[in-house]
């Protein structure tokens, strides 16, 4: 009995690769063939799937209008062969005559374009990959000439209704709580990464900038000139004045101990309530006649101080030194940057952690605006209008200022580019349309053809 020879493709699943167990991949063969990788097909690597769609169209109508000159001469071939043995085949060659001529002369047309035909270097082919600078700056010029230009930018806003768009759109809830929300996140992103000491630097920076580093004395003094000539300040004299009476009547207790106190300790305590009693009502008394005599010698007195304190802020150097002493001082105090600090951190918690919460206040506060703006924007025809005026100022500010700009953008872009690449991607996008004018010339050019034959055939025969 003979003993069969192991197979080696089951050796080699069983060992597996390296002698190892279980594998069930099996080892190459001496001389066996090992196909490569699946590659990409010539000619679209780099290509995205639409285009590499395009590009199987270009192909097939490209096979399809070749296949028609051929077409052509092969009836070309016949015809001329059996043209004697029949006349009327003599037409048939004039039509697939012009069809070649009108084929072969579309093709050297749009393959002049991309390329030079056959690889021969004449003279105004490969237009493209040649004269793609000087294309990308007539397609700038182009497109500022004729659409970044004012009247084509109003009458284009014009006709879209900006308001009416806007309007709409932001009037639909959904629309306005995915703006609020898309909001939320941008200023949440925004504190979360701005560091605090930095924005204290920065509010600092704008306080010493437009608080610290300005005398504001004379804007002060003006100011307070304005306020006194118009009796402004009345208002706020009255107020003290009554609060005063109104603490006075109300707390003479009060008023009494803060006298008591000052007076000496070897004062007997009849005195002392003899002088509070005494002190109170001339006091109360006083308060009273300031707050029921308008023209009291010490609101006028008031007035006068008002006045020359006006007239010291904008002309008397010591009282502006004074005024710039006190404000340095306030500003560098400790005290007050903590309780700036203390201040920007609970704003900065109570935001985020409003904006965290799409039910929040804030933000239905937000998204209730947003809808009220859509709605207003709808139905406000006044502002409606002054919101299309205002856009289309806008855009035409910008078209103005920066249409050369945009049009620079595209012939720099174009010329970055290589000129085959350029050349190719531009036939994919038109090299389809591209080759009907092939088709059609061939068609047009076997029309004329026959025309012309049977034209000329009509006259030799009148002739004869």
């Amino acid at each position: 009995m003979s003993i069969p020879s192991p197979d080696p493709a089951a050796a080699s699943r069983v060992a597996g690769p390296g002698g190892v167990p279980g594998s069930t991949q099996s080892a190459p063969q001496p001389g066996a063939l090992i196909r490569p990788a699946a590659s990409t097909p010539p000619g679209e690597a780099g290509l995205t799937p639409s285009e590499i769609a395009k590009l199987h169209a270009l192909r097939r109508m490209k096979l399809i209008a070749t296949a028609l000159l051929a077409l052509m001469a092969v009836i070309f071939a016949v015809s001329f062969a059996l043209q004697g043995r029949y006349p009327w085949l003599q037409y048939v060659r004039a039509a697939s005559e012009g069809g070649m001529v009108g084929a072969l002369a579309d093709w050297f047309a749009v393959t002049a374009l991309f390329r030079h035909p056959l690889g021969l270097k004449i003279p105004h082919t490969a237009i493209i990959p040649t004269r793609k600078d000087e294309i990308g700056a007539s397609l700038g010029e182009f497109v500022e000439d004729n659409f970044l230009s004012e009247a084509v930018v109003r009458e284009k806003l014009a006709s879209v209704g900006v308001s009416r768009v806007v309007g709409s759109w932001l009037a639909n809830p959904v629309n306005a709580r995915r703006l609020t929300a898309e909001l939320a996140s941008a200023a949440q992103g925004a504190m979360t990464m701005l560091s605090d000491d930095d924005i204290r630097g920065v509010i600092e920076g704008l306080v010493r900038t437009h608080l610290v580093n300005r005398d504001w004395s004379p804007e002060l003094g003006s100011l307070t000139e304005r306020v006194v000539a118009s009796g402004s300040h009345h208002l706020v004299v009255d107020l003290l004045v009554d609060k005063t009476a109104e603490w006075l009547t109300q707390n003479p207790d009060s008023f009494s101990e803060l006298v008591s106190r000052r007076l000496p300790s070897w004062v007997p305590s009849f005195v002392d309530r003899i002088v509070d009693e005494r002190v109170y009502y001339e006091a109360l008394k006083f308060v009273q006649a300031v707050q029921q005599d308008p023209n009291h010698r010490l609101r006028l007195a008031l007035d006068d101080y008002l006045r020359q304190l006006a007239v010291d802020l904008q002309y008397d150097p010591v009282m502006r030194e004074r005024v710039e002493t006190a404000k340095a001082t306030l500003i560098d105090d400790p005290r007050l940057r903590e309780i700036a600090s203390l201040a920007w951190e609970s704003l900065k918690d109570a935001l985020v952690a409003s904006l965290s919460q799409p039910d929040s206040a804030l933000r239905q506060t937000v998204e209730s605006t947003f809808v009220d703006t859509g709605n207003r924007l709808q139905t406000d025809a006044l502002l409606a209008s002054k919101v299309n005026a205002w856009a289309a100022n806008a855009a035409v500010h910008l078209v103005q200022n920066y249409r050369h700009d945009i049009a620079a953008v595209i012939a720099e872009t174009v010329e970055r580019w290589d000129g085959e690449e350029t050349s190719r991607k531009i036939e994919l996008q038109v090299g389809k349309d591209l080759q009907y004018i092939r088709i059609n010339g061939t068609v047009v050019g076997s029309l004329a053809g026959l025309a012309i034959f049977t034209i000329a055939q009509a006259a030799v025969t009148l002739a004869s």
